[in-house]
């Protein structure tokens, strides 16, 4: 049924985007004015309304994916349209990260090298065991005795 044949009481039981969704399988590719004019025409809404919620309804039509924004500005429905952009992996490619995997490790191994090349075995490190050499464990017991 055409949404144009549809009744008010119908229309109002609908959301934006359901109408939204009705309009672009009959009437096609449409932009964002033209769309909600439309519906606040089948819903007898006012003038204000259309300059009120202009800017909600197109955030509506942005999160729903079941439209989409194409390059002239009107929106259409998704499932109408494929990706053209399709990636085709190439022996270049896998050449390339190859080369930056490469390039990569040699830098990784300079830094060790670096690293390496300042620490001695002449300096003195100090690891920490001497402070532990007072410590003490109590256990339950002891620490009863001590309250």
């Amino acid at each position: 049924m055409s949404i144009d044949k549809l009744k008010k009481e119908d229309l109002e039981l609908l959301s934006y985007k359901d109408i939204t969704n009705m309009l672009l399988e009959e009437k096609g590719a449409m932009n964002t004015a033209d769309l909600f004019k439309k519906i606040t025409t089948l819903l007898e809404l006012p003038s204000s309304a259309f300059e009120k919620k202009i800017g909600d309804y197109y955030t509506t039509l942005t999160t729903d994916k079941r439209f989409l924004l194409l390059e002239d500005g009107k929106w259409d429905l998704r499932n109408r349209h494929t990706s053209d952009k399709v990636i085709i992996p190439t022996d270049q490619d896998d050449e390339d990260e190859e080369e930056e995997l490469e390039v990569k490790e040699e830098q990784e191994e300079d830094m060790t090298d670096d690293y390496d090349s300042t620490v001695s075995d002449d300096d003195d490190f100090d690891d920490g065991d001497d402070d532990l050499k007072d410590l003490v464990v109590l256990d339950e017991e002891e620490l009863e005795l001590e309250e």
